[in-house]
């Protein structure tokens, strides 16, 4: 499955992410709910920002595998972080783990910077959109 890459000129070249993808005719669609670093028991441990973002990402995309997709099939995700300045400071080690994992692929992206997510210890939460030949 192959989604179509939109990024009109006019809105400059993303870099990152895409402006948006347009999903082929008869595919399905996969909504992934908040994810956050938990472990098998539940609770988020006391891991840093990037090794949170690394857990959030496999938790994801376990997800999406269970559906018969894959990183390539993720069209949208939003992550919400609880401090834009540790994120910002972990640009070049959070790369490394998004290439290990997604390769490079970018979705149509948004990032929120929040008071707190509901864990106390979560950092991280992402939530996808994925579409499914």
């Amino acid at each position: 499955m192959s989604l179509e890459l939109l990024n009109p000129p006019e809105l400059g070249t993303p870099s990152g992410w895409n402006n948006g993808l347009l999903a082929p005719a008869g595919a399905r669609l996969l909504f992934v709910a908040g994810q956050t670093a938990t472990d098998d028991s539940g609770t988020v441990p006391d891991i840093g920002f990037v090794d949170q973002w690394a857990r959030v990402l496999d938790r994801v995309l376990t997800i999406v595998r269970a559906a018969g997709g894959g990183p390539n099939d993720i069209a949208r995700m939003t992550v919400f972080i609880s401090d834009r300045q540790v994120y910002l400071d972990s640009r070049k080690a959070l790369g490394i783990v998004w290439r290990e994992r997604m390769g490079k692929h970018y979705p149509a992206m948004a990032l929120v910077e929040v008071q707190a997510l509901v864990d106390p210890r979560a950092m991280v939460e992402i939530e996808t959109t994925a579409v499914i030949a």
